[in-house]
This record gives structure tokens, C-alpha cells and sequence, in this order.
């Protein structure tokens, strides 16, 4: 009879967590875009030119700053090139600021800790428990961001790695940074 009762809880708390993780993608991007939108337009620029020029469309700085997100998680962003594709991270490459690698983090980590306090969570395993659920919310837009950050023009596109970009910025942050802040919460709970 109490089994219904813990499908309910976890229920509950795989919904919060999903709401939590969406939260957290969409902040660590805001925070991102509000950062380096200038940054990325400028660097736009001179490409944006040439491209419509020769008739394509620009890249819109929304999803070129949607490449920096995801190199903020580990994550390259694979550029058409002679006899194939190249993937480059401008994060790792020092073309941005290494301080990037902080944002998706320190998002994830406090979305963890925000879950750990809701869930009341007594230790820090289920801190690190109710954390992790971060991941429910975040691995689906980190999923979609995939190909919503995508460029195409030409038979040939611009996009995050889809493999790293599920593995590292859908499962792997959101899992570990989410527990992290999860026994944080937990800890530091009066």
C-alpha cells in the first residue's frame, strides 16, 4: 500500500526536477547570451557580410552564442571545412573567456542545491539524490538545443557534437553538478 505512495513522491519529485532542470539550462543560456551576445555579434560580423553577399543568410548571434553554451560544457560545435567537417571550441581555444566554463556549473550546481533544499533532504545522499534530478528538465533541452543551435546553409551546417552534446551537457553535467549542489543543500540545511 505504500508503494503508490513512493511512485507519487517520486513522481513529484522527477516533475520538480524536470522543472528545475529546465530553469537551469535557460538561465545558464541567458546568462551566457546577456554576456557575450556583443562579443559574438561583433565576431559575426565580417562572416554575416560574405554570407549574404553570396545570397545565404546570416547567423544569427542567438545561436552563435548557443555554440559558446555548449563549449562552456565541453562541448565543440562541428564547422564545415575542406574534405569534411572540423569541430572547434572556442572556450578551450581561448577565442572566449575561459571564465564560461563557470557558467553552465554554477547554474547546475545551485539547481541541484534549490532541488536538495525543496526535497528537504536530511543527508547528503539524498541530497545528492534529489539533485541529480536536475538532469530530468536539462538533458531534454540540452537535447533540443542540439538543433535549434544548428546553422545550415548550403548543404553544409553548423552545430554542437550531437554524441557530447547529449552525453556531456545532457547527462554528465546536469548528473554530477546537480548532486553536488544536491549534498551542498543537504549539508548546509538548518
Amino acid at each position: 500500500m505504500s508503494e503508490p505512495a513512493t511512485r507519487t513522491s517520486r513522481g513529484t519529485q522527477l516533475g520538480v526536477g524536470a522543472v528545475a532542470g529546465v530553469v537551469t539550462y535557460v538561465l545558464g543560456y541567458l546568462v551566457t547570451y546577456l554576456w557575450q551576445s556583443s562579443n559574438v555579434q561583433e565576431q559575426l560580423e565580417g562572416f554575416n557580410v560574405i554570407a549574404e553577399f553570396l545570397g545565404g543568410d546570416p547567423i544569427p548571434a542567438w545561436k552563435a552564442v548557443g555554440w559558446l553554451f555548449y563549449n562552456a560544457h565541453g562541448v565543440g560545435f562541428t564547422v564545415p571545412s575542406l574534405g569534411g567537417q572540423t569541430t572547434r571550441n572556442l572556450v578551450a581555444g581561448g577565442e572566449a573567456s575561459m571564465l564560461l566554463y563557470l557558467v553552465p556549473a554554477v547554474a547546475v550546481v545551485l539547481g541541484g542545491f534549490v532541488l536538495a533544499r525543496y526535497a528537504n533532504a536530511a543527508d547528503a545522499s539524498a541530497g545528492a539524490q534529489a539533485g541529480a534530478m536536475v538532469v530530468a528538465g536539462y538533458a531534454v533541452l540540452a537535447v533540443v538545443g542540439l538543433f535549434v543551435f544548428e546553422y545550415a546553409a548550403g548543404g553544409s551546417a553548423i552545430h554542437p557534437e550531437y554524441a557530447l552534446g547529449v552525453l556531456l551537457a545532457g547527462v554528465v553535467y546536469p548528473v554530477v553538478l546537480g548532486a553536488v549542489g544536491g549534498v551542498l543543500g543537504a549539508v548546509t540545511a538548518t
